[in-house]
């Protein structure tokens, strides 16, 4: 991990993996609000899964969650009794954490990208950036960008003075960059980078 001011770079390859109790995968934290909270104290959490077999996902009460497909060929979640095919990457796929949820894959072991919020608590807006924009980060919020795939680059906009204006930071595959507090920044991806907006709402 390096920090740049408001910049706080997360690298994929210090982050360990957590091996799920059915066995059936492991998943990869990449942050979480507050840090070190564990499964009922989060506010938020995003991490990416490395799922190698079907079966049930955890169930997480009060979190809304965002499932969206990374690698592989796809896997059917079974929502509360309801079938929905999460076949199609970069396709976020929203499911409240309360619900029976069981995963069927449909060829092969897949990677996904999960966003958590804690329901009454924060809230997260989730985009998927393909093409150079601006990323503005509001007063109060915090935005974390995960390069899902590719590669990119993120540099401070010249009306932020909290970092050099055109020091560029370089994200690999799965790295990610957490940014705190007002300012504005320049993402340009080369590839498909998630941009996540968390807001609290208390």
């Amino acid at each position: 991990m390096t920090t740049s001011e408001r910049i706080q770079v997360l690298r994929a390859a210090d982050r360990p993996a957590t091996a799920w109790l059915n066995g059936g995968g492991v998943t990869r934290e990449v942050a979480g609000f507050p840090a070190g909270a564990g499964a009922a104290a989060f506010d938020w959490r995003v991490s990416l899964a490395d799922v190698a077999s079907a079966g049930p996902f955890s169930e997480f009460a009060g979190i809304d969650r965002v499932i969206t497909l990374v690698d592989g060929t796809g896997m059917a979640l079974t929502v509360d009794g309801t079938e929905h095919l999460v076949d199609a990457p970069f396709r976020p796929f929203a499911f409240s954490g309360d619900a029976a949820t069981d995963c069927r894959l449909l060829g092969g072991p897949v990677v996904d990208f999960n966003v958590m919020t804690r329901r009454g608590r924060t809230t997260a807006g989730l985009d998927l950036a393909t093409a150079a924009r601006t990323v503005d980060v509001p007063a109060g919020a915090t935005v974390l960008l995960v390069c899902l795939s590719g590669a990119a680059a993120l540099a401070a906009a010249a009306t932020t003075t909290a970092t050099t204006a055109g020091s560029s930071t370089a994200l690999g595959r799965f790295d990610a960059a957490q940014l705190d507090g007002p300012g504005t920044f320049e993402l340009r991806p080369d590839g498909v980078t998630a941009v996540v907006v968390f807001r609290s709402e208390h």
